[in-house]
Parts: C-alpha cells; sequence; structure tokens
C-alpha cells in the first residue's frame, strides 16, 4: 500500500490526525463498526447494546472470543481502562468529546459495560465507530510509555503493528487468532494476506509512476489531478467512496487582529474562485465547498446556502470599511501594518497548490498570503504553537453535528479549535444538540450552530474533496469505505 503523508504517532487518543487514523483502525478496534452507508453503527467487539430511556446508560454486551495481537484475553476491562486513559486530563485527548461526558463505566461481568453518561449524546454509537474510541491493552500501554504509538501498540485489529519507520514505512502483520469482522464483510477473518507494507511516497508524480508500474496494490491517495489518466489505464481499477465528507478549508484564528474583524474573514472568502480551483487543479475531483457542511450531510442547514457569495467588488469595500487601505506596492494596511496574514498547512496533497492560487487571487485585493508549509509529522505541532492566522487542513468527518462539535466547541481550544472561537451561544447549541432526543432537536440546534458559524465567516470553505480508491486489477474485494479519510478500514475481503 501507499499514502502520501506519515504521521507523528500511532497512539489514537492523541491525536485528531488522519493519517494516523488509517492505520490505527487497522490494527485496533472499537465497540461498534460503521457500515457502507456511513451513517449505520453495527456490532463489533460489542455485539450489542441497549439504551436507557433518558439516553443516559448504555449497556454493551461484548464478544467473549475476542483476543489482543499479544494473546491476552478482550474483556469489559479493556474497555474500561481505555475510556479511562481517554478522558484523564494528563492525556490531553483532543476527540475525547466524542466518547461523550462520561459519569461512570462499570463492568459486572468480565462482558458487559455500562456505560452512564452524564447527559445524553445524541450520537454516541456514531462517534464510537471512530478512530479515537479504538479499545487499547493496558500491558502494552504501560510497558512502551512515552514509546507506546511508535515503537509499538497491541490491539485486537485483524491487523497486528510490527514496526514504523518514520516517512519511510510502516509494516502490519495478519493477526492469525482475528475472525470477529464486523457484518459489512464477507470475511470474518483473518485477513487473506501475511504481511501488509505502506509506504510513504510525498510526490504525487512518484505516487502516480509507482501504480501504473505495479509496484503497488492499493492507495487511498492517488493524485486528484491524474484520476483520468489512472481511470485509462488497463492495468488500474479507480472506485469513488460514497458517501464521502471531506471538506478543504483555510480557518482564521480569530484572536488574531490581523483577521478578528469579520469583515476582513469575508473579504477573504468571497475574493477566489472556487469553480476555477476544482477545475484547474483537481481537474473536477472535487466540488466547489460554499458552504461549511456538504449538503447531502446528515443535520446540513440549508439556510447557509447563499451566505457565501464570490464578488471581488464587494471583497474590496469590505476591506476598505474595515479600514484596511491599499499602499504604493499595492498590499493593505492599517496602523502601519501590511495585511500579510500568516497561513500554515501541510505540505503534501492538494493544499499547496489550493493555497498558492488563493495567494494569486487574493493579491487582486491588496491582501497577501505568506504560505508556510510544514512536514505532515509536524505539521500538528506547528499548529499547536498557534503562531499564525490562518491554517488549513482537509477534514473528513461523519455528520453535521460531528463538524460543527469536532471544532466550535470553546472547551476544543487550541486544538481542533484553532479559531479560538470562545461563544457561549455555539457552546449552548452544541450541547443541546449533543443531548436531544429527538432528531429534530438535534437538527435544530446544530442548524443554529451552522448559520452562526457560516455568518461570521470563521472558515473558508474551498472544496468538498472526492475520495478515491485505485487499486492494481490483481487485486478484489477492496470496496472502499469513507470514515475519516480510511478507505482499506479493516481490508477484511481484499485479496488477489
Amino acid at each position: 500500500m501507499m499514502k502520501a503523508i506519515d504521521a507523528p504517532h500511532y497512539d489514537a487518543q492523541r491525536t485528531t490526525w488522519g493519517p494516523t487514523s488509517d492505520i490505527v483502525n487497522m490494527f485496533q478496534d472499537t465497540l461498534v463498526a460503521l457500515d457502507w452507508d456511513g451513517r449505520t453503527p453495527v456490532p463489533y467487539l460489542a455485539k450489542s447494546w441497549t439504551v436507557s430511556p433518558d439516553g443516559k446508560t448504555y449497556v454493551f454486551k461484548l464478544r467473549d472470543d475476542v483476543s489482543f495481537c499479544s494473546g491476552k484475553k478482550f474483556t469489559a476491562e479493556d474497555v474500561i481502562y481505555s475510556f479511562k486513559r481517554l478522558k484523564d486530563p494528563a492525556l490531553k485527548g483532543p476527540f475525547a468529546w466524542r466518547a461523550g461526558t462520561i459519569k461512570e463505566l462499570r463492568a459486572p461481568d468480565p462482558y458487559t459495560v455500562e456505560y452512564e453518561l452524564e447527559e445524553p449524546f445524541s450520537e454516541l454509537l456514531l462517534q464510537l465507530t471512530m478512530f479515537t474510541n479504538v479499545i487499547h491493552n493496558k500491558e502494552s500501554v504501560e510497558t512502551l510509555g512515552k514509546d507506546y504509538g511508535i515503537k509499538g501498540a497491541d490491539g485486537t485489529g485483524p491487523w497486528c503493528f510490527d514496526n514504523w519507520q518514520p516517512r519511510t514505512e510502516i509494516v502490519l502483520k495478519r493477526h492469525d487468532a482475528y475472525k470477529w469482522g464486523p457484518s459489512m464483510y464477507k470475511n470474518k477473518g483473518p485477513v487473506k494476506f501475511e504481511k501488509l507494507v505502506i509506504k510513504i511516497v510525498p510526490e504525487d508524480s512518484s505516487r502516480v509512476a509507482a501504480m501504473m508500474a505495479g509496484q503497488f496494490d492499493i492507495t487511498h491517495q492517488f493524485p486528484a489531478q491524474f484520476i483520468a489518466q489512472a481511470k485509462g489505464a488497463p492495468m488500474l481499477t479507480v472506485t469513488e467512496a460514497k458517501p464521502n465528507f471531506q471538506l478543504l478549508y483555510f480557518g482564521f484564528k480569530t484572536t488574531r487582529p490581523m483577521v478578528a474583524d469579520r469583515r476582513v474573514r469575508e473579504a477573504m472568502s468571497i475574493a477566489i474562485n472556487r469553480a476555477e480551483i476544482a477545475k484547474g487543479i483537481l481537474l473536477g475531483n472535487a466540488d466547489p465547498a460554499f458552504t461549511v457542511v456538504d449538503p447531502d450531510a446528515l443535520d446540513f442547514d440549508a439556510s447557509t446556502n447563499g451566505v457565501v457569495k464570490e464578488d471581488i467588488e464587494r471583497a474590496k469595500t469590505l476591506l476598505d470599511e474595515a479600514g484596511w487601505k491599499l499602499g504604493s506596492d499595492g498590499i493593505r494596511e492599517k496602523d502601519g501594518v501590511k495585511l500579510q496574514p500568516k497561513v500554515y498547512y501541510t505540505q503534501a496533497g492538494n493544499t499547496p497548490r489550493v493555497a498558492e492560487a488563493i495567494q494569486g487571487y487574493l493579491r487582486r485585493i491588496g491582501v497577501q498570503w505568506q504560505l508556510q508549509p510544514w512536514d505532515s509529522t509536524i505539521a500538528p505541532a506547528k499548529m499547536a504553537e498557534q503562531d499564525y492566522e490562518i491554517w488549513s487542513v482537509t477534514v473528513p468527518y461523519l455528520s453535521a453535528g460531528d463538524l460543527m462539535n469536532i471544532y466550535f466547541d470553546s472547551r476544543n481550544i487550541p486544538t481542533p479549535n484553532r479559531m479560538n472561537w470562545k461563544d457561549a451561544e455555539t457552546d449552548e447549541w452544541l450541547k443541546k444538540g449533543r443531548s436531544a432526543l429527538t432528531e429534530a432537536d438535534r437538527t435544530k440546534y446544530y442548524g443554529l450552530v451552522q448559520q452562526k458559524v457560516t455568518r461570521e465567516h470563521l472558515w473558508i470553505p474551498v472544496l468538498n474533496i472526492n475520495m478515491h480508491q485505485v487499486a492494481n486489477k490483481k487485486i478484489a474485494g477492496a470496496r472502499p469505505h469513507m470514515i475519516y479519510q480510511n478507505t482499506f478500514y479493516k481490508g477484511l475481503d481484499v485479496t488477489r
């Protein structure tokens, strides 16, 4: 397998990073899995569950035939340990909210977990499918200490962590005892291959050439601008993951004076031509994004359509009104400061070319973006330092509520709420959406959040990225999954 971007580590609880999640999903498991429709949780390590009428207590009945790669038997104690570790403030887990606000975890017997919440969480089962909530082996975590997720990690997945050479390759081996695959796979285990080698190949042209030459079996990071070429290649099969919600956006750190004014943020958003970017850079393998949430996603608020209207003359007027005047060099300035925001992003993938295109558009309105790309292994750490006005990532998500909770809750400052958006109304609506006991209430409150963050222009939504899997025709059974850019997911049906 080949991918473009490596991760800083492979400890799922300590990161939001997609390059960690796709590998973690292969060697560790969750209580529930996500069906092909991207909406339905199905049994996995938990074979069944019940929910109390008040929505606060979930009782999970666990499988009794599961073991870790180390051979250790999986029980309820592993579940309790994993979620207590995730919620430990010392860990600073950025996605800990995905597990809900836990009041107490109990194990009345070795294969039952009582999962009691402080308040209802309307998307708990959906969120429990995410890599953040995989189950860990306490012995592995404590033995490896600071090297956990670097030198090793134990899991119950169909693959076992073998070794990792940063920026070079990750090697996984078959978990021979595995036989508990989720319902969407025909093969319940073990996997059909003895070993899986995932090579890191950052250069787009190198990934194209390698797939064309048959050097690799599969990739979910084939450069979008060459997808048409891949579709025409006799030795390759191209399959699009559907559904797929994946937004490429640029976000504003609202506490930085240069971008604190909503008018400045809106001006940058409406001065670009998204259709040209989609066509010219991704060759149609993305759709222009004018809303933060994809219109096809669960709980999308239709009233956010039309808020972002591309209009270069209005962009200039907004900057004039905000007090940013054109200087002799064509760059706007105010109080002796030039409008030159610092922009952070990962140097691999589509973002560099998109950032350069936006930089060109914004020069026409007197804004000069200062572009700062970072290697993927250090990009999260550099973004965590928050020395920027603007940053970009491409975020995969499951629903409107998922995306809103990831980014706009003030509890998630400084990451992933890199906007430092601290708004009591937003927090209250998110809380009501999370605790809703009816679909109508959940949709209502998540809609209010979408309306507010859209009107405030906290982000520049740019593209809804299509996701393709490219495989050698010798490979069969490789249906791509949509979860968090992880098309391979478990890989149980993949064969030759």
